[in-house]
């Protein structure tokens, strides 16, 4: 390896909050997953960009992240937090899905998303992190290991796509607190 490409490949993957020019290379490596992966939840179809910028103008409203990695200033990999359901019991309870681009898998991008969206969830007051992972996805389910996410439990044939039924794992970690004192008095995220 010649001495540039040795500086090209030691260069940082940076974290940052998404940016309205970030669509669509967010909307290609979820269409890369979609086409040969395995997608969590929705179906074969990948959003429109439309869709893309509506879920990211929400999630700032409520200031949950929605996250890149660049990498030599190309978007690498997306990761975003929503609520875990819409009603008020279950405020302090986020869900997360991180996206990788394929040419970048192994190189740590989904740990430096998955550790900004634990920091940033736990600073806005959530107490639980769930995430949704295809049962084959081993890489994910270690990887959620070592941030501390336990599996809580497992959707046995909840997908069927590329052929086949697919069992999907639920994981789950305690952030800041957790479960041990009671919530404040105003909601996390608003």
């Amino acid at each position: 390896m010649n001495e540039a490409a040795a500086r090209a490949s030691d260069e940082p993957v940076l974290v940052r909050p998404s940016r309205e020019s970030d669509v669509e290379a967010m909307l290609a490596i979820y269409r890369h997953h979609v086409r040969n992966g395995v997608p969590r939840d929705e179906g074969t179809g990948a959003p429109e960009p439309d869709d893309l910028r509506e879920r990211r103008k929400n999630l700032k409203q409520t200031r949950l992240p929605h996250l890149v990695a660049t990498w030599r200033g190309e978007v690498v990999g997306y990761a975003y937090a929503v609520l875990f359901r819409k009603r008020p019991a279950y405020r302090y309870t986020a869900k997360h899905s991180i996206y990788v681009h394929h040419a970048h898998l192994g190189r740590g991008v989904g740990r430096l998303l998955l550790q900004e969206l634990i920091d940033a969830c736990a600073a806005a007051g959530f107490r639980q992190m769930i995430g949704y992972i295809d049962a084959d996805n081993a890489p994910s389910l270690a990887l959620h290991g070592r941030f501390g996410f336990a599996r809580a439990g497992l959707l046995s044939g909840v997908a069927y796509r590329h052929g086949r039924w697919s069992d999907t794992v639920m994981v789950q970690r305690s952030l800041g607190a957790g479960t041990t004192t009671p919530p404040p008095v105003t909601a996390p995220g608003r």
